[in-house]
C-alpha cells in the first residue's frame, strides 16, 4: 500500500489573511477580487511568532502569533491571533525575513535590498539600516562578540562580496568585507565561521582572519544547495551521491555522512498532495508551513498505524456504495479520508480534463465506473449521481476537500447542468473552481447559457458574457434561468470597462431607454472618473432618447446636484417641450398634462441656475399662467406674478403661498413688502371686478399676527363709504337708484329725479294737480 509522509491541517483561515484595509472594503462582490490580490505569503516561525505579507493594491507583512494544540480527538490544530494593526507596505516581492527577537528587530530582503524593521510597529529604521545589492543573509545564532544588545549577520552582494555586520537597535554596524570567487547563494554563521554555498561550490571562511578554505562541489542545476548550522561550528550539507555532508569550522567531518534517499535534495516528487495556488513551503521549528494566496495549512506527519486503518476505512467505503448502501458509503468516506478524485473518477468524464490523477497503486476497489455498476437501469443511474451530488455539497469547503477545490467545482457543474439544479448560478457566481475549458461545451449542451455566461463573467471574458446574453434577449437562444434585460442594465452599470460598455449601451437603449439610462445613472459610487463617462459626452449621446436624456438630466440635477446653468436650462426646456407636445396632442388626457406641468413647476421653483427669460419667453407665448407667474418671481417683478395668480387663475391660497416661498430664507421686511404687494393687488380700484377680490383681502390675505390698530383708519374710511352707499341706494323711484344730489319736492311730500319732475303741477308718482295760480 502507499503511505503518506504528510497531510495538509488549517493554520490560518482565509479571512485572517486579509487586512483591515481589505476587510472594511469587503462585500459580496469583491470578496474573491480581494482575495486574488494575495499573490505572495512569506512566513517564518520565531519565538512563536509567524509573519506573513500579502498585497492589497500593495505588499503588506502582518504580524501573527500561532499556537499548536492537540484536539480532543487527538488532530493537530492550530489556532492564530492577530498582533496589533500595523502593516509594511513594500513594492516589490519580499524574498527573505528573519528575526533578531531579542532587538525586536525585523530584517526583511525586498528586490535585493535589506531593510531594518521594528518587530512591533513594523516601521522602518532609516538611521544607517539599509543595504543594497543584497542576494541572501543569515543571522549568527552563535555570535562572535557576545553583545546581548546587537546581533550579528552576513550579507552576500551580487558584485561577489560577502559583508559583516552587527544588527543594534536603530542601525546596521559594517565590521569587514570579503571577496569571493562566486556570487554566493547560500550562507550559514556560527561563531566567527560562515559556511557559504557559491555557485558550484561550498566553502568555508574566517571572516575575523579572511581565510577561505574550499570545501567540495555540487551540481547547482540538479540540488539546490542546503546549509544548515546544527551545533558550535558545525554545519549539514547537502552532499553528493544523497549524502548529508557534516562540516566543522575546520573543514572536517567528525560525524559519518547521512544517506538519505536518492536525491533528496533535488526538487523531483516525493508525494504528491493536492494543493492549488501554493506560493511557499518552509520549515520553521521542525514544522513545515505551506501557503497560498488564500489559507495557510500545516504539513503534518501521518502516522502509518493510523493510515492502515483508514485504508480498511476506505475499502469499504466502496463495498457499501457498490451495494447502493449511500448512507453508510458517505460515512466511511468521509471517516476514510478517501481522496475525492477516487469516488469522482467512478464518474466518466466529471474529472477536470488536465487531472494527472491516477488510482491508488494498490486499489481500493474492482469498480470500473459507475456504468458497471448500473447496468443499463436509468433510475440507478440517477441515484448514484444524486448520491454524488449530495456527498460533494457536503464535503465542500470543509477539511476533506483541502486540495479538491476545482475537481469538486466541475463535477458539480455538471451534475447541476444536466438537471437543471437551481443551484448552478450559486455555484458560478462566486469563488468558483470551475474553469473555461472543462466547463464551456458542457454548459452549452445542456443549454445553461445563462450560466455560461456568468462563468465568463467570473473570470473577467466580459464580451462573451454579453455577447451570451444579447443573445437570449433578442431570442436567439433561450434559458428560462435568465433574468432578463433588466439583469445586463445592472451588470453594464457596473462595468468599469467603459469601452465595452459603451459597446452595448446602444442596443440595451433601443430596447428600452427609460430602464436603458440606468447604465449612466447607477454607476458605482467610487468609480474613478472616465472622459468616456463625461456628463457632455453621454447628453450629446442621448439626444435620440428624449425620455433618456430627461431622465439622465434629472440625475445630473436632483441627485448629483451639478450646479451648471447648461444642464438646468436642458432640463427646464426639455420639461417645457413634453408639456407643450402634450397640449397638442390629440385626446391626451388631463391628468398627464397636470403631471407633466407639476414636473416643470417644481423645476422652475426649486432651481436658480436656468436662464429664465429663455423659459418666460416660451410660457408667455402659449399663456401658461402659473409658470410665468413662478418666471416672473424669479425675477423679482412680484406685482406681474401676483396679479397673475389673483387676477388670471384667481388662485388666493397660492398668491398667499407665493409670498411665503418667495420671502423664505430673507429679511422680514421682505415678507411684509410681498404680503402687501398682495394686497394692494387685492385693492386695486382699477380693477373689473374688485368687489370680488374684497373677502380674500380681509379674510385671506392677511397675516394673523397683524393688529387691529394697523388696519383701523383703512377699515373705518372703508366701512363709512360702503355704509352710505348702502343707504343711498335704498331711496329708488322708477325702479331706479337715487344717487344724485339734485332732486324735486312736489307739495305733497313726493321726490322725485329731476328729470323726472317733467311738470311742475302735476305729481308724476299720484297725478295729483295742483294749483297754477300765483298767490
Amino acid at each position: 500500500m502507499s503511505i503518506k509522509a504528510f497531510e495538509l491541517v488549517p493554520a490560518i483561515e482565509r479571512i485572517k489573511l486579509m487586512s483591515d484595509k481589505a476587510r472594511t472594503q469587503e462585500d459580496t462582490k469583491n470578496l474573491f477580487d480581494n482575495l486574488k490580490k494575495c499573490i505572495f505569503v512569506l512566513l517564518d516561525r520565531m519565538s512563536g511568532y509567524m509573519w506573513q505579507k500579502f498585497i492589497h493594491r500593495n505588499h503588506f507583512v502582518v504580524h501573527y502569533t500561532i499556537e499548536e494544540k492537540t484536539s480532543t480527538s487527538g488532530k493537530t490544530v492550530f489556532h492564530s491571533d492577530k498582533q496589533g494593526h500595523k502593516y509594511l507596505a513594500v513594492k516589490k516581492p519580499i524574498n527573505q525575513l528573519k528575526a533578531a527577537s531579542a532587538l525586536n528587530r525585523i530584517m526583511v530582503l525586498c528586490d535585493n535590498t535589506l531593510i531594518l524593521l521594528n518587530m512591533f510597529d513594523l516601521e522602518p529604521i532609516v538611521s544607517g539600516a539599509k543595504i543594497k545589492g543584497v542576494t541572501c543573509f543569515c543571522i549568527n545564532e552563535n555570535p562572535a562578540y557576545g553583545n546581548p544588545f546587537s546581533v550579528e549577520i552576513c550579507v552576500a552582494l551580487k558584485k561577489k562580496q560577502l559583508q559583516f555586520y552587527t544588527v543594534t537597535e536603530d542601525r546596521l554596524v559594517h565590521i569587514r568585507d570579503i571577496s569571493v570567487s562566486e556570487p554566493a547563494v547560500a550562507l550559514g554563521l556560527d561563531g566567527s565561521f560562515v559556511c557559504v554555498a557559491l555557485s558550484s561550490q561550498y566553502c568555508m571562511i574566517n571572516f575575523e582572519t579572511a581565510h577561505i578554505q574550499d570545501l567540495f562541489p555540487f551540481d547547482g542545476e540538479q540540488n539546490k544547495p542546503l546549509i544548515l548550522r546544527i551545533s558550535r561550528e558545525e554545519f549539514l550539507l547537502s552532499g553528493p551521491s544523497a549524502l548529508g555532508m557534516f562540516v566543522t569550522s575546520d573543514g572536517i567531518s567528525q560525524r559519518p555522512p547521512l544517506q538519505w534517499s536518492e536525491n533528496l535534495i533535488n526538487q523531483h516528487q516525493k508525494q504528491a498532495i493536492p494543493f492549488q495556488g501554493g506560493t511557499y513551503l518552509g520549515n520553521f521549528d521542525g514544522r513545515l508551513f505551506i501557503a497560498s494566496g488564500k489559507e495557510i495549512y500545516s504539513l503534518v506527519p501521518v502516522a502509518w498505524e493510523k493510515q492502515i486503518y483508514r485504508r480498511f476505512q476506505q475499502q469499504a467505503a466502496f463495498i457499501e456504495f457498490s451495494q447502493q448502501n449511500f448512507d453508510e458509503a458517505r460515512e466511511l468516506f468521509k471517516d476514510g479520508q478517501v481522496d475525492v478524485q477516487e469516488v469522482i473518477s467512478l464518474y466518466p468524464k466529471l474529472l477536470p480534463t488536465n487531472t494527472s490523477f491516477t488510482r491508488s497503486i494498490q486499489p481500493l476497489h474492482e469498480i470500473a465506473d459507475i456504468n458497471q455498476l448500473c447496468r443499463g437501469q436509468d433510475s440507478l443511474l440517477t441515484d448514484y449521481k444524486t448520491f454524488l451530488r449530495l456527498y460533494l455539497e457536503d464535503i465542500r469547503g470543509t477539511k476533506e476537500a483541502i486540495g479538491f477545490k476545482q475537481e469538486i467545482d466541475i463535477a458539480l457543474l455538471k451534475l447541476y447542468a444536466e438537471v437543471n439544479s437551481p443551484e448552478l448560478i450559486p455555484l458560478i457566481a462566486v469563488d468558483t473552481g470551475c474553469d473555461l475549458k472543462d466547463c464551456v461545451d458542457w454548459l452549452e449542451k445542456y443549454n445553461r447559457y445563462h450560466a455560461l455566461a456568468l462563468l465568463y463573467k467570473y473570470h473577467s471574458e466580459n464580451d462573451k458574457a454579453l455577447h451570451i446574453w444579447t443573445r437570449l434577449v433578442n431570442g436567439e437562444i433561450k434559458d428560462e434561468a435568465f433574468p432578463g434585460l433588466q439583469f445586463v442594465i445592472e451588470y453594464l452599470s457596473n462595468l468599469t470597462d467603459h469601452e465595452l460598455v459603451w459597446k452595448y449601451v446602444d442596443w440595451i437603449l433601443e430596447k428600452d431607454p427609460e430602464n436603458g439610462v440606468k447604465i449612466f445613472t447607477e454607476r458605482p459610487p467610487n468609480e474613478p472618473q472616465s472622459e468616456r463617462l463625461r456628463p457632455d459626452i453621454v447628453i450629446d449621446y442621448l439626444h435620440r432618447f428624449p425620455k433618456a436624456v430627461i431622465t439622465y438630466l434629472e440625475f445630473l440635477v436632483f441627485q448629483k446636484k451639478m450646479e451648471k446653468e447648461k444642464y438646468h436650462t436642458h432640463l427646464a426646456v426639455l420639461y417645457l417641450d413634453s408639456v407643450l407636445q402634450l397640449m397638442k396632442t390629440n385626446n391626451i388626457k388631463k391628468e398627464e398634462i397636470d403631471i407633466a406641468r407639476s414636473k416643470l413647476r417644481h423645476m422652475l421653483q426649486i432651481s436658480n441656475l436656468y436662464r429664465v427669460q429663455l423659459i418666460l419667453g416660451k410660457a408667455k407665448e402659449q399663456e401658461m399662467h402659473a409658470e410665468c407667474a413662478i418666471l416672473y418671481g424669479k425675477l423679482e417683478e412680484h406685482d406681474k406674478a401676483l396679479r397673475i395668480l389673483v387676477h388670471k387663475l384667481k388662485d388666493f391660497g397660492g398668491a398667499e403661498n407665493y409670498c411665503i416661498v418667495n420671502s423664505q430664507g430673507k429679511d422680514p421686511s421682505y415678507r411684509k413688502r410681498l404680503f402687501h404687494a398682495l394686497l394692494s393687488v387685492y385693492l386695486d380700484p382699477s380693477y373689473e371686478h374688485k368687489e370680488n377680490l374684497v373677502k380674500p383681502a380681509i379674510l385671506q390675505i392677511l397675516p394673523e399676527n397683524w393688529s387691529v390698530n394697523l388696519l383701523s383708519q383703512f377699515l373705518n374710511r372703508n366701512v363709512r363709504k360702503s355704509l352710505n352707499t348702502c343707504r343711498t341706494t335704498r331711496i329708488e323711484l322708477c325702479n331706479r337708484a337715487f344717487g344724485d344730489s339734485s332732486f324735486v319736492r312736489y307739495p305733497n311730500g313726493v321726490v322725485t329725479h329731476v328729470h323726472c319732475a317733467k311738470n311742475k303741477h302735476i305729481c308724476p308718482v299720484t297725478g295729483k294737480l295742483f294749483s297754477t295760480k300765483r298767490s
